[in-house]
């Protein structure tokens, strides 16, 4: 059966959905979907640049946006002579929106971990982002929803199972009873007990509930890597930016999670250049990193985003925000390679890609042995660290 060619830019959610309308779409012939994101300007101008490359690539086809910028930056999309259309973001996973059947085939496995939104859109208001735009107020899966999606993915070959979502610590802030995140790790846990491995995708440590926390401290299933939504580590402009935490909140988890679990491992997103930013916030931007020991950085240049409180705030100028942003990727790289080197000579339990490498449960790059069948897991002993890869 013939499938679409669809290009996913963005974050895990979005690659989770793509996979969906692959599947939801198979048969169409001669279709390309681009799958954008509108999360900075930078992805804005990558998602165009993704659309003049795939028509360059599909002169003949049929080319269709969809995602965050094709709500936010309608306009300039639909003025592009590649575009042949837009599908709602909110309409992206309803066959009607795309005139097939509704029938759709079941996801695909086309890769070794299966990314599972169990929820979408944002009642936040962070100074910075747009996303609440793009993808409208919160709204979460019920746990039967979830449980069945995970069984298709489960049943397709998937070894891994990340839970993901545009704000997935407010899962089931909109469901009877409003449970939390905990409650649907635990039912994943207890309804596939054959399922070895359970990644959450970026978190925010202020909703991070008691059953969550114990998950994280001492179920074995359940990776031991935590990225928080952080964006950055100065009171004033986490204020400024309408976060709900502090930097003694994500410092205070941090500790209780490694004091349960020491081979914990942290990853964070962080803002360069906020508005308003001065040498010394930056410098407690780059300090958090020491003190939370991140080793997996998302590093975000600030750029202003249209109808945000925050681009009407004083500016810092972008070859400050440039020096910065290098500034933290640099101090991440730096504690990485650190914290690598101590994982030379130990057994890793590594899922294998099919590209011959693979991922430990801290998410470290690990050489796997040739002829590794993809989606295994097996245990590796790596001898050497070269370029981020144990082999």
């Amino acid at each position: 059966m013939n499938a679409p060619q669809v290009v996913s830019l963005g974050c895990r959610l979005n690659l989770s959905e793509s996979e969906r309308i692959r599947a939801m779409l198979a048969g169409e012939d001669n279709l390309v979907v681009v799958n954008s994101c509108a999360v900075t300007s930078e992805a804005v101008r990558q998602t165009r640049q993704a659309i003049r490359q795939a028509r360059k690539a599909n002169p003949e086809a049929r080319l269709l946006v969809t995602g965050c910028a094709a709500e936010i930056e309608r306009d300039q999309l639909v003025a592009m002579p590649e575009v042949d259309g837009l599908i709602a973001n909110e309409a992206k996973l309803d066959p009607r929106a795309w005139n097939v059947p509704p029938s759709a085939p079941p996801v695909p496995a086309l890769h070794t971990r299966a990314f599972v939104a169990v929820q979408n859109g944002c009642d936040h208001a962070c100074t910075f982002c747009v996303i609440p735009q793009g993808r409208g107020k919160s709204r979460s899966l019920t746990v039967a929803e979830v449980l069945r999606e995970v069984e298709s993915h489960l049943d397709t070959g998937a070894s891994e199972v990340v839970l993901t979502g545009v704000d997935v610590t407010s899962w089931g802030h909109d469901l009877p009873g409003s449970p939390k995140l905990g409650t649907l790790v635990r039912a994943v846990l207890e309804a596939f007990p054959a399922l070895t491995r359970i990644r959450m995708s970026s978190i925010d440590g202020i909703e991070v509930d008691e059953e969550l926390f114990e998950l994280f401290a001492g179920e074995q299933r359940v990776m031991p890597h935590i990225h928080l939504s952080l964006q950055h580590g100065h009171d004033l402009i986490l204020k400024r930016m309408k976060r709900r935490h502090l930097r003694a909140d994500a410092v205070a988890l941090v500790a209780r999670l490694k004091d349960r679990r020491p081979d914990l491992v942290v990853g964070a997103d962080l803002i360069a250049g906020f508005p308003t930013e001065t040498e010394e916030y930056h410098a407690a931007n780059l300090s958090i990193i020491r003190e939370l020991e991140i080793v997996h950085g998302h590093i975000f240049p600030y750029s202003p985003r249209p109808g945000t409180p925050a681009a009407r705030m004083p500016q810092v100028e972008r070859p400050t925000i440039k020096r910065r942003a290098a500034e933290l990727r640099a101090k991440v790289a730096a504690l990485r390679a650190e914290w690598l080197a101590t994982l030379v000579d130990k057994p890793h339990s590594v899922l294998a890609e099919a590209d011959g490498t693979g991922y430990s449960p801290q998410f470290a790059r690990v050489k796997l042995p040739e002829g590794t069948p993809r989606g295994s897991i097996v245990t590796v002993t790596p001898k050497t660290l070269e370029d981020n890869l144990l082999s």
